[in-house]
């Protein structure tokens, strides 16, 4: 089988993407608008860039009704911050609820009954649930399109990193006791640590 993207309608497309990068990580991201509304949304086209400067990315999607841009990228856009709360398996089910298209006047916080909590450096609050936090400031924004399937890439420097306690242990991060999910295509998630096996690197 052999496909041209140029001649596929978006969903089609983006179909081919999530159905092929598995598993992915999620960001969900926390935000907040100018007149002080939350906002929260989970991504999974998120990866880190570079460790210095600390810089990480993700990229929202236009909405594929009308190819209006979602309230994360707006509040971004605006106020030059937010924050990656990763998401444990523990809360999946509260971050599914907020990946509901709610109106922008709506604060997910409550919506998912996820508790704020207030973060060290940027003015969005932190998911208290979230046992890793990554506060951050807009590094650099880039737009592709306008229609729908369209998207964007926000790229942010990492100013703060809030960790749990109990998952840190001698500069890296315990993930037995973070518990990560990972987005599959569709409806389907996956636990990482279910079935795992280790390569070393080969050293000339």
């Amino acid at each position: 089988m052999e496909l041209m993207p140029g001649n596929l309608d978006w969903k089609e497309a983006y179909k081919l993407l999530i159905g092929s990068i598995l598993p992915r990580p999620i960001a969900f991201v926390s935000t907040v608008s100018e007149e002080g509304i939350a906002n929260l949304a989970p991504f999974s086209f998120f990866t880190a860039i570079s460790a210095e400067p600390m810089l990480i990315c993700f990229s929202p999607m236009r909405r594929g009704t009308d190819g209006e841009k979602k309230d994360t990228l707006v509040n971004i856009e605006e106020t030059k911050q937010f924050v990656i709360n990763i998401v444990s398996e523990e809360m999946a089910v509260q971050m599914n609820d907020c990946a509901t298209e709610f109106s922008s006047e709506v604060d997910e916080f409550i919506a998912a009954k996820l508790t704020k909590e207030a973060s060290f450096s940027v003015r969005p609050p932190r998911v208290k649930e979230s046992k890793v936090h990554m506060e951050c400031r807009l590094h650099q924004l880039l737009h592709f399109g306008e229609l729908p399937g369209a998207g964007s890439l926000v790229i942010g420097e990492v100013i703060h990193v809030g960790v749990a306690d109990e998952l840190y242990e001698k500069g890296r991060i315990r993930t037995d006791k973070l518990n990560p999910i990972g987005r599959m295509a569709g409806n389907i998630y996956t636990k990482p640590l279910a079935e795992t096996f280790e390569l070393i690197r080969k050293r000339e």
